[in-house]
């Protein structure tokens, strides 16, 4: 334990100082091709890019993850205690989704998404699953999920014989993407943040 007040910390030789402020709160609307990496190799875009003029934008990360063919809210933060709760998977902290998809399914099928689908020898969780209003031509589905497989969604619909066209992440717990632009990004207000932290059974600074 480190107290900035008393101590002298060093590293090769240099003083270093105590990172000074708030924490970063931010939320992001990931478009479609953008990955949710720090860095690729590949040089494609990342969220970071999308974020670049935030002051302290490189000391952030990601609160989980959304693929590249996906779309939606990301959170990203450089408060590290509390991304740790929130990515916890024994909070259970929901997601909502809407999803684009082939075909219109039909009770038995949004039954069984409900009460949950064998992924890789195991049951998902029971999801909250609902048809979403749909302009003409398209079916639209809004599922909620309380736990996060890898393209777990995806996978659970082509179980089903529906296969996703487009998927967005609309909230994550409390936060919700509302009218935020693809691309673009806000801070949390306090009251999200404040929600946030309940959520997850508080927060020790």
């Amino acid at each position: 334990m480190i107290d900035p007040e008393l101590d002298r910390v060093t590293v090769h030789g240099q003083l270093v100082a105590p990172a000074v402020g708030a924490h970063h709160y931010l939320v992001v609307n990931k478009p479609v091709g953008v990955i949710v990496s720090a860095g690729d190799p590949g040089q494609r875009r990342t969220v970071f890019d999308l974020i670049a003029d935030e002051p302290g934008a490189p000391r952030l990360f990601s609160v989980g993850r959304l693929d590249m063919d996906s779309s939606g809210l990301i959170l990203l933060t450089d408060d590290g205690p509390l991304a740790h709760k929130l990515a916890h998977p024994r909070h259970k902290l929901s997601k909502e989704y809407l999803a684009r998809i082939v075909g219109v399914p039909s009770e038995r099928e949004l039954r069984l998404l409900r009460e949950g689908v064998m992924l890789e020898g195991r049951t998902t969780l029971p999801a909250e699953v609902e048809l979403a209003a749909s302009p003409p031509g398209q079916v639209w589905i809004k599922l909620v999920l309380r736990e996060g497989r890898n393209r777990q969604i995806r996978r659970m619909l082509d179980q089903v014989g529906h296969p996703v066209k487009e998927l967005s992440r609309v909230a994550f717990g409390p936060i919700r993407l509302g009218r935020l632009k693809s691309g673009a990004w806000r801070r949390l207000r306090p009251a999200e943040l404040t929600a946030l932290r309940s959520a997850v059974g508080g927060h020790d600074a």
